[in-house]
């Protein structure tokens, strides 16, 4: 069963940092594309990152500067590293890949504290 598993979310401290991992099973495809996607109660999943199979990143306004996605092929894994977490950053986190169709992750919640 092709799947995407993610981890490493939880409660942090505004101005901490957590690192979000996206893991590639039952495949033998590498995750070229990927987002990343959060959604927080009451609101629409909305995508905060993306990195292409050329290693093109992109990132919205709101975590510009504050957070990074990367890959490491030999692990088959997407990480997001957030940095300068805030209150607002809560929400359930998701990534996205082309796994060689799009596939979704199950979630991992964060929860950053005032």
């Amino acid at each position: 069963q092709v799947q995407l598993v993610e981890s490493g979310g939880g409660l942090v401290q505004a101005g901490g940092s957590l690192r979000l991992s996206c893991v590639a099973s039952g495949t033998t495809f590498s995750i070229n594309n990927v987002g990343w996607y959060r959604q927080a109660p009451g609101k629409q999943r909305e995508l905060i990152a993306g990195l292409s199979s050329g290693g093109t990143t992109t990132y919205d306004d709101s975590v510009k500067g504050r957070f990074t996605i990367s890959r490491d092929n030999a692990k088959n894994t997407v990480s997001l590293q957030m940095t300068s977490l805030k209150p607002e950053d809560t929400a359930v986190y998701f990534c996205n890949g082309l796994i060689p169709l799009w596939t979704w992750g199950q979630g991992t919640q964060v929860t950053v504290a005032s």
